[in-house]
């Protein structure tokens, strides 16, 4: 939690009685600012079960790997200092006195003028310090050969505790454990990790237009997009949802709907109760959850202006617009930034997002002082990506399915002219 000594930003009110809209980036530092520290609790899993889950400690190397010397070359397990100088024109001559068998330990050692067969992953035999490729020997008959190609100390090999060393790091506490990652602790023996636990989030659909997607509607009955859609977007960002399902935006049955579900849940979303109108109890639900009750209400995004941004405690309230588009648009900007800090996941990524790099296939226009985000549809033309936009008003779910990504106009720019190169984030 911030102290009690640090200042929020003041917003001040339009006509309709909003707060004034703040920066996108200055949104997202308020809601986690408030959240430093907040982490949801531990607990130790199988490893098997530990793929894109968040290590809640760094893991520590109980050993070196690999645990001996190995090769990483079909070949002859060599002396070095026996080859050198050894070229095509100038061979030198090595009898093979022995053979290194994969999943047993060598037996012997390889003296002066000797070699040992050896295959890739093949623990090095004592006296050997190097390894020659099979394409660099030529056999002479069953127990010689001949050298066309002289080797270092050290070549052709992964020496002990070289890909990791006893006692040193090899995750650090934050990592989102991948594939590959989990394939390393597994080479350390390592068959339980510690992790947090997965980010909870509660959602509630408000409005009593709003039916379940199964049924069929009658005239100004709207089915359930965000509910199904939010679910979806929750656990492909880490975490595990709780639909509390379709809940009246009158004040009796809303205020204790979510009321439970910030007791039950990490966070909490609702939407369509964060816009201005006479039955939007968003705000003042927010209020009445605190404190600190309301941090954000409105962005400058488009879509998605409207948001609401809350905390319960330590717990974050999010009100996302009704449209889908704008939900889910919200969502990518600021939920999914929250689960990430509540799992304790390293905030910065290695890497950005997947994108690419494409030719704007028209003019775009923005009013400045707003970020936009516009979708887009991505095709090849003579080896060059174009970007089409995909336009649509925020309530067509459409123009989010028939995108393969977006692009973000910021707030200091008027519009992207047509053939600018621009940067499309993947949808992923």
């Amino acid at each position: 939690m911030l102290s009690a000594q640090m200042t929020e930003p003041k917003q001040t009110k339009d006509m309709l009685g909003r707060s004034g809209l703040i920066p996108v980036n200055e949104a997202l530092h308020i809601l986690l600012s408030h959240l430093e520290g907040i982490r949801t609790a531990t607990e130790s899993i199988p490893l098997t079960e530990a793929f894109d889950r968040v290590l809640a400690e760094p893991v520590i190397s109980p050993e070196d790997l690999p645990a001996q010397a190995r090769s990483t070359m079909d070949g002859y397990a060599v002396r070095a200092a026996d080859t050198f100088g050894a070229s095509e024109s100038m061979p030198c001559y090595l009898n093979i006195t022995g053979e290194v068998q994969m999943g047993t330990a060598p037996i012997g050692e390889v003296k002066k003028g000797c070699c040992y067969k050896i295959p890739t992953g093949g623990l090095l035999p004592m006296g050997a310090d190097g390894v020659v490729m099979l394409e660099h020997s030529v056999p002479v008959d069953e127990t010689m050969i001949e050298i066309i190609k002289g080797v270092g100390s050290g070549t052709n090999l992964i020496q002990k505790g070289e890909d990791i060393a006893q006692g040193k790091r090899a995750l650090p506490a934050g990592h989102l454990l991948r594939p590959q990652d989990i394939g390393l602790l597994a080479g350390l023996g390592i068959a339980e990790v510690m992790v947090t636990r997965k980010v909870r989030v509660g959602i509630l659909s408000t409005g009593d237009e709003i039916i379940a997607h199964t049924e069929v509607p009658n005239p100004g009955q709207i089915r359930n997009i965000n509910g199904i859609a939010l679910a979806g977007f929750i656990q492909r960002a880490g975490g595990i949802y709780c639909d509390y399902g379709i809940v009246s935006d009158q004040e009796e049955i809303f205020l204790p709907a979510i009321r439970k579900a910030v007791k039950e849940n990490d966070i909490v979303l609702f939407s369509g109760g964060s816009s201005v109108g006479v039955r939007d109890l968003g705000e003042q639900v927010v209020e009445a959850l605190g404190p600190p009750g309301i941090l954000v209400h409105g962005v400058t995004l488009k879509p998605g202006k409207p948001v609401l941004i809350g905390l319960s405690g330590t717990t974050p309230i999010f009100g996302l617009p009704g449209h889908p588009v704008s939900a889910l648009v919200c969502f990518d900007f600021f939920v999914k930034p929250a689960i990430r800090q509540l799992s304790g996941q390293i905030n910065e990524p290695k890497l950005p997002a997947p994108y690419v790099m494409a030719n704007l296939a028209r003019n775009i226009n923005s009013a400045p002082g707003r970020r936009d985000v516009v979708r887009v549809k991505i095709i090849k033309e003579d080896k060059i990506w174009i970007a089409v936009p995909v336009l649509g008003k925020s309530g067509s779910i459409s123009t989010l399915s028939r995108s393969d990504g977006y692009f973000l106009i910021d707030e200091d720019s008027q519009g992207i002219t047509e053939n600018s190169v621009i940067k499309v984030y993947l949808f992923q």
